[in-house]
Parts: C-alpha cells; structure tokens; sequence
C-alpha cells in the first residue's frame, strides 16, 4: 500500500513541477524580446565606448602619432602579442633618434588585459570597438599597426639652426678655456716655465652674445649657457693667477 502512495505522491509532484516550468514558459512567451537585430542594424546601433576589440595606433588628422618604440608595451603584454622594430635615424640637428620601423599586432593571442594602453608613455594606443575580425586563416589575425609611412624629420627652422650654431661655438670656447687652465695648471705644479698662453678662441664673446640671443625665452637653455660662461671665465682666471704666480718666484 505504502508503494502507491509513494507512486501517486511522485507523480503529483512531477505535475506540479511541470506546470511552474510551462508557466514560467508561458510568460516568456508574451515578453518583449530584447534581441538585436544584428547585422540589420549594424549601421544605427551605438556600440559601448568601453568594448575591447582590437588594439590601435592613435592617429592624428595629419597622419602622425605618438608612439616612440621605447618598447613599453611589448614588455608589459603577458603573452607575447606585441612585437616592436625600431631604427635609428640621424636628425637635421645632427643627432640620432630612435623610430618606430614596423608594430606588430597578433589579434589572436591577445587577452583584451588592456595593459599596452594603460602603461604605454605617450598615449599612443587604444583599443576600438570594431568587432567584426572573423578571418578564415590565422595569419590574417597579424597586423602591422603603423599603416601609414613614417615620416621624416622636419627640417630645423633658421632661429633653430642659429641657437644650435651659437650653443656649439660657446661649448668650444668653454672647452677650449678649461684645457687652457688645465694645462697651466699642471706646468705650475711641475715647477716649469708656464707656457704662452692659448690665443683665444676667435669671437669668443660674440658666441656667447648669439647663444645667449637665441636662447631668449628659454631660461634653461639661458641658464646652462651662462653656467657654461661662468665656468669659462673662472678658469681663465685661474690660468692667470697661475701665471702671475709663477711670474713672481
């Protein structure tokens, strides 16, 4: 007797259990649907800001940006999907400067951790929200970030070139006033006849007055130029205290 009791029991709650699951059915049945109509409405719809999809180089209206291939990004990445080649390059201004040569991007195997754009220096990078990277091979995933050519150097301006002009001449004057003194110096130490004088560099202070001239407006750069002045004209005068030194014995 027990076994059909138990038997009907079951069964009733089956029944009930199925009607709380159609019920819950049922009012699926009359709700609104929320789904998008995607792609119908690939052209309206606003997708989030926030949604990571594939990483970029941020472009300017000029075609220019702002990465520097200090590698960065490429360190921080936790699986390798960033790769960075880099050149060397000669400026107008007679120096070298590293640039960016090729930035590799492998879609593939990036983890969306957004740690490339979070620690890169100069905010160069970011992630766009173009879903839409379905491909049928592997190697389409690998993307060169920096479409567009590099640029070269601009070139420098007349006052540029001026103040860079002046700031040499006056590092030559410095130098060569401190060589000088240096080279007094040893002789007076050693006991023997102080040597002539170096003539001086040609236009020492019109140097200093150009450098000085270009550097108007820039307290650092007018600040290390006098410093460099100043140091020039204390050496000059140990030179010739050395030299009377010695005239008097």
């Amino acid at each position: 007797m027990g076994s059909v009791k138990d038997y009907f029991q079951s069964l009733g709650s089956g029944v009930l259990s199925l009607l709380k699951g159609m019920q819950v059915t049922g009012k699926e049945f009359v709700t609104p649907k929320i789904t998008e109509r995607y792609p119908e409405d690939r052209e309206t719809y606003k997708w989030p800001e926030r949604f990571r999809a594939v990483l970029e180089l941020i472009y300017d209206n000029e075609g220019n940006h702002k990465c520097i291939a200090c590698g960065t990004c490429e360190r921080n990445c936790p699986n390798g999907t960033i790769t960075i080649e880099s050149k060397m390059v000669d400026t107008p201004a007679g120096t070298k400067k590293k640039k960016l040569d090729n930035y590799i991007y492998d879609l593939g195997s990036c983890t969306f951790c957004q740690l490339c754009v979070t620690t890169c220096p100069t905010g160069a990078l970011r992630f766009s929200n173009d879903f839409e990277q379905s491909v049928f091979t592997r190697s389409k995933l690998v993307k060169k970030l920096n479409y567009l050519p590099e640029k070269p150097e601009p070139e420098l301006t007349e006052e540029e070139k001026a103040r860079l002009a002046a700031e040499k001449e006056a590092k030559i004057a410095a130098a060569k006033a401190k060589a000088a003194a240096l080279k007094a110096e040893r002789e007076a130490a050693a006991g023997a006849p102080a040597a002539a004088p170096a003539p001086a560099a040609p236009k020492a202070d019109d140097a200093a007055a150009k450098a000085l001239a270009a550097a108007k407006g820039d307290p650092e750069k007018e600040a290390k130029i006098r410093a460099a002045l100043e140091r020039a004209a204390a050496l000059k005068a140990q030179r010739e205290a050395a030299k009377k030194a010695e005239g008097d014995k």
